[in-house]
């Protein structure tokens, strides 16, 4: 909140001749080149969450901040995103901001409106929040319009009086507010992530148009391959073409791109995407376009990169098709979360044991775990704003609770054979498979939002050839 510029230490010094010559010849308003102001259509949505935040916590002040900037390297930041929690209630994306809600439910968005040009040197000295460097921000007019809230300046931000905060996201507002008692402050946490769990209709929309921007990038990466083949880190070229699809039709990737071929998908969170491609191995790819909204996809699916599967493959790929359409058909409004992985499971388990894998009865199988050696992660979760999403929630109310409408999930089990794992027949060796799909719960049951790509392996087939 510090009104310092941030120059660079090499910046040429200005004189009072280029200062005064500066603040002159504008032309005023919105810089050309803006999106018109109008207000966001997060706008009503959000305002009924803050209405109802303030209603849980009545009298109480709450402090929310949007996030800083996080350094890259040296002078370098990433591109800024704000804290889940934020966005959900503002819709707003720019660093540095605070919302606050004050004891009378009145809701004031403080926020760093883009620097005047007739005053000071911010608006093009400063390499962070300057305009010439960054680009505008808007103005306190404009900030009120987009979001239709209340908007003030933050320097006139009183962090004085007591407050319940969303701590670990602002340092500057965090050093300021007095502590009111850490369970006050990590129940505010707790209940800005439980009110996610269950997703409105703007937000479910938002979910969908991510889904379908990540089934056109999947489509995408199988049309290139015949080119990322010829690349000795082909991984990396199919991650390129993903990131395409996810920064022209969204803000960005939802998350890293988990591109494994061969052996590498048997690493669960594969992030290096540094290794060549061979057609006779299956590839992985676990992808999700971010929504300029902040919403993620999460898909995975695993195919031939010959684009016709194995007699091994398709065995392995068969178990965990079964597992996957057992855990999809648990989900309905009532059902415990943890059914569907549990349904998963007991497939996984009689397979391996059909296999010869594994000895004991699957009830046994089940108490003892032995199957986790060869599908060591759970099978879904929350899906949202974050990847893993909700993920503050009580675990009575999220992992030991019931699914209810409108929550969107994950189901994506999945079976990882090391390459070194001695207690396999050598052809299942390096053989890692996930299918993963996003589903809501609807009132009857579950829609699956990514039925845009196939998942049985005769229809992978024929999706791939009709692509190469």
């Amino acid at each position: 909140m510090s009104e310092a510029l941030n120059t660079g230490s090499h910046d040429l010094p200005v004189t009072e001749e280029l200062a005064a010559f500066m603040r002159t010849g504008w032309a005023g308003g919105t810089p050309p080149g803006t999106a018109p102001v109008t207000a966001r259509p997060i706008a009503p949505w959000a305002a009924k969450r803050r209405t109802a935040l303030a209603q849980r916590f009545p009298g109480e002040r709450l402090v929310i901040p949007a996030g800083t900037l996080k350094v890259r390297s040296n002078d370098s930041d990433y591109r800024f995103r704000p804290h889940s929690a934020y966005s959900y209630l503002t819709g707003a994306h720019e660093s540095d901001d605070v919302l606050v809600i004050e004891p009378s439910g009145e809701a004031v968005l403080y926020v760093r409106p883009r620097a005047p040009r007739e005053e000071g040197q911010e608006f093009y000295r400063d390499r962070r929040y300057g305009e010439f460097w960054a680009g505008p921000r808007p103005d306190l007019a404009e900030a009120a319009e987009l979001y239709q809230v209340e908007c003030a300046h933050i320097r006139d931000l009183d962090l004085e009086r007591p407050a319940r905060v969303l701590r670990g996201v602002d340092a500057a507002v965090d050093a300021r507010v007095p502590r009111g008692g850490d369970d006050r402050d990590a129940e505010l946490e707790t209940h800005l992530a439980e009110m996610r769990l269950v997703k409105d209709e703007w937000e479910v929309g938002e979910l969908q148009s991510a889904v379908d921007a990540t089934v056109r990038g999947f489509e995408d990466v199988v049309r290139a391959l015949p080119q990322a083949f010829g690349h000795a880190r082909g991984e990396r070229y199919l991650e390129g073409v993903f990131g395409l699809r996810a920064r022209l039709e969204g803000n960005a990737v939802g998350y890293d791109s988990i591109v494994a071929a061969g052996s590498h998908a048997c690493v669960l969170h594969w992030i290096r995407n540094d290794g060549a491609l061979d057609r006779g191995d299956l590839l992985l790819l676990d992808a999700g376009v971010e929504t300029d909204t902040l919403y993620t996809a999460d898909v995975t699916r695993t195919f031939p990169m010959s684009g016709r599967f194995g007699s091994v493959q398709r065995q392995a790929y068969e178990l965990v098709y079964e597992a996957q359409t057992a855990a999809i058909a648990t989900l309905r409004p009532g059902a415990r979360f943890r059914d569907f992985h549990l349904a998963a499971m007991r497939v996984i388990c009689d397979g391996l044991r059909d296999w010869g894998l594994l000895k004991d009865s699957t009830d046994t199988l089940m108490e003892t775990g032995l199957y986790r050696r060869y599908t060591l992660c759970s099978s879904g979760h929350m899906l949202g704003l974050d990847v893993h999403d909700c993920a503050r929630s009580r675990a009575e109310v999220y992992l030991d609770g019931v699914l209810a409408e409108g929550q969107v999930l994950t189901v994506e089990p999945g079976l990882y054979f090391q390459p070194d794992d001695l207690t396999l027949p050598e052809e299942l060796r390096g053989m890692g498979i996930r299918i993963e799909d996003d589903l809501v719960v609807t009132a009857d049951g579950a829609t699956l939002m990514s039925a845009g790509l196939p998942r049985h392996p005769d229809e992978v087939e024929s999706w791939m050839g009709a692509l190469l």
